[in-house]
């Protein structure tokens, strides 16, 4: 009987001993939950390097630590390592090595903003609003999404080529294509006068010398007294704000241009036009779709709540955020930090909803089996004379003058 008791009193204690630790366990995870703090985040990683079943490394650990940060803001925040960093320098320089298409990751999906013109997702037939299904035959889901962007990423550095299964916009029709990464220049402007002295002149991005380069063209024109210009945004995924601004205030000679908004005091800013302008009464068209993003679209907003240009194409992609590079105190790394959101001059916010233009014409109205004519010949005029939107946009201007 004593050995009966023993044993009760043993299993008792044993389990008291376990439901004291469970319950201390709970108790101390509501702490951390409430009281969590950087050397707490330090006794995590200590803790699972030291005990968890499998071995990790501290850097693994931190990586992880970094990811799950990033997993936390918007699709266009995230951690640049040296590589990656540079990578962008030389972009808004002008040249870069890789696919050459800009991508976002909303919805746990990878969703083409534009292809880079004359590069190898531009010559594979990438369109804008395209999606990834299956990279290297590995189908994209939520989980596996930021090891894609990554593998993306090393395959450009490693000079290896990826395999792609697409799904096009607004449609069910799958394609695969395999992309080769390229050094990619990326001219910011190319010009041409056509007949009847209308200006055309395709803005592809926005990077250091984009505002200074437009300055130098519009006044080898002014001598020519020009009937119109067009300013195709098309296929084009911003850049850098500042150039798209001052490439506004070249047009205006009042009013808003853009408006930001964020939590840190330089994060706020209202931008107006100055008096001084360039190409001053003439009536100016501009070309959007949903390819157009971020800074063309501040510019595009501009020109249109101005009443300066009218608007002519599909409605833009609807990036209303502002992206800000930080360096990172060491080994060269960088954030990239969404840091403030934007306004048109009207107040409106365009974010998911894009910009809608004055004169809409879907693709299938304007083109034949290739939806956007991007210009690939060496003839500019050859290519822009068989743009039935440029044509819409010059038949707006003739009805203006």
């Amino acid at each position: 009987m004593s050995l009966y008791i023993r044993y009760f009193c043993c299993l008792a204690a044993g389990l008291a001993l376990g439901l004291s630790i469970t319950l201390s366990g709970q108790e101390h995870t509501q702490q951390y939950k409430s009281h969590i703090s950087y050397p707490v985040l330090l006794d995590i990683i200590d803790t699972v390097e030291t005990y968890y079943v499998q071995k990790l490394t501290e850097e693994e650990l931190i990586e992880a630590a970094i990811e799950g940060i990033f997993n936390k803001l918007d699709p266009y925040s995230s951690f640049l390592d040296r590589q990656t960093f540079a990578s962008m320098q030389e972009m808004n320089n002008g040249e870069y090595f890789g696919f050459g298409v800009e991508i976002a990751t909303d919805n746990d999906q990878i969703t083409i903003v534009t292809p880079f013109a004359e590069s190898p997702a531009e010559a594979a037939g990438i369109k804008p609003g395209d999606r990834v299904l299956k990279l290297n035959k590995q189908l994209v889901t939520a989980e596996k999404l930021e090891s894609m962007l990554n593998e993306i990423k090393q395959h450009s550095l490693n000079n290896r080529p990826i395999e792609l299964e697409m799904v096009r916009a607004n449609s069910n029709t799958h394609y695969s294509v395999t992309l080769s990464p390229t050094l990619i220049a990326i001219h910011s402007i190319e010009a041409e006068i056509l007949d009847n002295k209308i200006g055309y002149i395709r803005l592809s991005s926005f990077q250091e010398n984009t505002t200074q380069e437009l300055v130098k063209q519009l006044s080898l024109w002014h001598p020519q007294q020009l009937n119109g210009i067009i300013l195709d945004l098309r296929n084009n995924p911003g850049g850098l704000l500042d150039q798209a601004i001052t490439i506004a205030d070249l047009f205006l000679d009042k009013g808003r241009i853009v408006a930001t908004e964020g939590r840190f005091f330089d994060a706020n800013s209202d931008y107006y036009a100055s008096p001084q302008t360039m190409a001053t009464n003439i009536p100016m068209s501009v070309l959007i779709n949903k390819g157009s993003a971020s800074a063309s679209e501040v510019l595009a907003a501009a020109l249109q709540d101005n009443g300066r240009a009218q608007l002519i194409g599909q409605t833009s992609f609807g990036k209303g955020t502002i992206q800000s590079l930080i360096p990172t105190l060491m080994n060269g790394n960088a954030i990239k930090l969404t840091i403030a959101k934007y306004t048109t001059p009207n107040g409106n916010d365009i974010h998911l909803k894009g910009i809608e233009p004055d004169i809409k014409i879907e693709l299938e109205a304007v083109s034949d089996s290739e939806s956007m004519p991007i210009i690939e010949t060496n003839s500019l005029r050859e290519s822009v004379a068989q743009d039935k939107l440029v044509n819409s946009a010059i038949a707006w201007i003739k009805a203006e003058k």
